[in-house]
């Protein structure tokens, strides 16, 4: 009897592919009453990790050394700052005790060696010069022209002489080199992206009528990124019609790029939106199937540092159980005296949406079905905006500000309670003196 091989990848092609089931037949002692024992196959482990690192190891790489060596400034750029800082001090000690000792051997050839107290008929090739210690230095003072006075080279060695001419040009050339890669090394716009945010979830909800995927974006600093553009992937296994199996297929998530959308000017927190069409390749998930999904949606923030001019690019992704399904994200910008205030503590956090429908986009397009909210549907932001708007300021700067609450406002908030108990209620029933949008 022969048994097919499961492949360790799940496929979410499919309604049955999604949540794949292994039967074994037995005797009935395990499992349930069929003698069927149902098992759930493990999720594929995560492409792109939340901080940006590709989760991925190369092995089996053919000359992988020479070709590392091959591009070496590129490696020293890449490499850790520990091995680095290695590098760097080896590169210059070995270059100090390669010259050092190509003089002690000039000196052990000519006979400096044998002279140590300095006969007045006896000249050296370099002066005060009588082992390798004193060679060791000499090379020190040579490449970093630090220049004691004590050593010198004379003219009565021409070897000596090309030597030294020799190693000012090594040791200019190593400086360069090391220099530069150290500070493109530091120049790097990599910890750039420490400051870029990506919302800890993504969440599917109605916008404008239409089932749309979203998530939220911001930068810590006042710096801009200028020329800041989003892309979206999604990335899950395949088989093709001719049966090839792809471990990870790239599918290409529309953000906007034709209607120019996903260039964006973030400053403040942004919902990039997707809107899930006949073409987004989650056109037929619903809610049921999106809980027993199996993709990753890996999303890219690209832009220019503003102090260096160099392209920073800030990733991050989304597996199927990371994505909310009819959740809002909360406000965070706010309307303060003349200024706009970002809440930060807001920025990771959603509130649910009973009103969104459970069916995929697919089924919403077939059936017609209407998934506008109704007239009368309460908004959150609106209400929220209006709760944290600060008091005006009372004339006479010497009275303290009254913490009494007003019988207008006491009524709002009533208001809002029995309306979290009936959400039904019409908002036309209030009474706002200002509702903020933002």
């Amino acid at each position: 009897m022969s048994v097919g091989r499961i492949s360790r990848y799940s496929i979410v092609s499919s309604d049955e592919d999604a949540l794949r089931l292994t039967t074994m037949h037995g005797g009935g002692m395990n499992g349930y009453g069929n003698g069927k024992i149902h098992t759930r196959r493990k999720g594929r482990s995560r492409f792109v990790k939340k901080n940006g690192q590709c989760n991925v190891q190369f092995a089996n790489m053919d000359q992988k050394p020479q070709r590392y060596l091959a591009d070496i400034f590129t490696t020293c750029v890449d490499i850790r700052w520990r091995y680095m800082l290695i590098v760097f001090t080896l590169v210059f000690v070995v270059s100090w005790l390669a010259f050092g000792l190509a003089f002690w051997v000039i000196a052990l050839l000519h006979g400096d060696l044998d002279n140590p107290a300095g006969d007045d008929n006896f000249t050296p090739c370099v002066l005060q010069v009588n082992g390798f210690i004193a060679a060791f230095l000499f090379s020190i003072e040579t490449q970093t022209t630090i220049g004691y006075g004590f050593r010198c080279v004379t003219e009565e060695c021409p070897l000596a002489v090309f030597l030294v001419v020799f190693q000012s040009i090594v040791g200019s050339i190593i400086d360069c080199f090391m220099i530069g890669a150290i500070m493109a090394k530091m120049a790097r716009p990599k910890k750039r992206a420490q400051t870029l945010l990506f919302s800890h979830n993504a969440i599917i909800a109605m916008r404008d009528g239409k089932l749309c995927l979203m998530w939220r974006v911001g930068n810590l600093r006042k710096s801009h990124i200028v020329e800041a553009h989003v892309r979206a992937q999604l990335i899950k296994p395949r088989v093709t019609v001719e049966g090839e199996y792809i471990p990870l297929d790239q599918l290409d998530i529309n953000v906007g790029f034709d209607k120019g959308l996903d260039r964006i000017f973030l400053v403040s927190p942004l919902t990039i939106l997707h809107e899930i069409d006949e073409e987004s390749p989650l056109f037929e998930i619903g809610k049921q199937d999106l809980e027993t999904a199996d993709f990753e949606i890996v999303v890219i923030l690209e832009g220019m540092v503003e102090a260096t001019a160099m392209t920073a690019q800030a990733r991050s992704s989304y597996l199927a159980s990371e994505i909310l399904w009819g959740h809002r994200f909360e406000p965070v910008l706010f309307e303060e005296k003349n200024e706009y205030k970002v809440d930060y503590s807001h920025f990771h956090k959603t509130y649910e949406v009973p009103s969104t429908p459970r069916c995929s986009a697919k089924d919403i397009l077939e059936s017609k079905y209407l998934a506008a909210p109704a007239a009368n549907s309460f908004c959150y932001e609106n209400e929220l905006a209006f709760l944290s708007r600060e008091e005006e300021e009372e004339d006479g700067g010497e009275r303290e500000r009254a913490l009494s609450v007003s019988p207008e406002r006491t009524t709002q908030r009533h208001d809002f309670e029995r309306h979290l108990q009936n959400p039904q209620r019409s908002l036309e029933q209030r009474s706002y003196r200002r509702e903020s949008e933002i």
